[in-house]
């Protein structure tokens, strides 16, 4: 298996640019990014360079986070900030040859949160399309993110449908579908065709692999089992020093 470095959590002590530096230092094969936009791109398009890493994915920006937001496209009073957020997300990715973006739905309870989020994941994939950037759309679980409106993968699928975009795919994190759905081995093996971009981190804590109730030396037999052979992203946060918590990729 390839692995992905999660830069919004690992060595989130350092720059950007930096933080691709440790992960190539490390022995990641890629790196990915939570929300990049305070750093220049081409400072970070110069890291990658060097180290000769690839950025697989950044987020759209969470709205106002003072005020609790966490995604604007399923937010039917949100749709020109969303457009916005959408934009400056396929700019960015495409200034620094980042080739998925994650399309966040946020808190929403409205009547027609799903119709906004259809068509503003239409209006993402049709932006997207020329870069050759894949929008990928992720459930969140109920305990990290309560109201989140996106919450398990029979949903993301529906909704995957719904667009009907070529370039719309599921982020699958492992963590959260684990907490939502658990049985993640039927769910990888069914949902596989729909799937992007892959997460993981222990459950329940969030930590690295080789800890919690799942057993990641069988889930990664699995996904390259089912021919999956994209970089994994290590989406979970370190309580120690990043470098102290490489253990799991360090005996791969």
């Amino acid at each position: 298996m390839r692995f992905s470095a999660n830069l919004g959590f690992l060595w989130a002590e350092l720059s950007l640019p930096d933080a691709i530096r440790a992960a190539k230092t490390a022995g990641f094969d890629a790196v990915e990014c939570h929300w990049p936009f305070a750093t220049p791109a081409a400072e970070v398009r110069a890291a990658l360079d060097e180290t000769c890493l690839q950025m697989l994915g950044l987020n759209t920006a969470r709205g106002d986070v003072s005020a609790g937001e966490n995604g604007l496209a399923a937010l039917p009073d949100r749709i020109d900030d969303a457009h916005a957020a959408i934009d400056e997300a396929i700019s960015y990715a495409s200034a620094i040859g980042c080739k998925s973006v994650h399309v966040m739905a946020g808190f929403s309870s409205a009547l027609d949160a799903r119709e906004t989020f259809v068509a503003n994941l239409g209006y993402a994939c049709t932006q997207a399309a020329p870069h050759g950037i894949t929008i990928l759309i992720e459930p969140l679980n109920r305990y990290d993110a309560p109201g989140y409106f996106l919450k398990t993968t029979a949903q993301a699928v529906d909704v995957i449908y719904s667009v009907h975009a070529p370039n719309l795919k599921l982020m699958f994190d492992c963590y959260h579908v684990q907490l939502m759905e658990g049985d993640l081995t039927r769910k990888l093996t069914n949902l596989m065709t729909h799937i992007g971009h892959i997460q993981f981190a222990s459950v329940p804590d969030r930590g690295p692999p080789n800890t919690g109730e799942v057993n990641y030396d069988h889930i990664f037999g699995v996904i390259g089992s089912l021919g999956y052979n994209k970089p994994l992203g290590a989406e979970y946060k370190p309580k120690v020093p990043t470098d102290e918590t490489l253990s799991w990729l360090h005996r791969r």
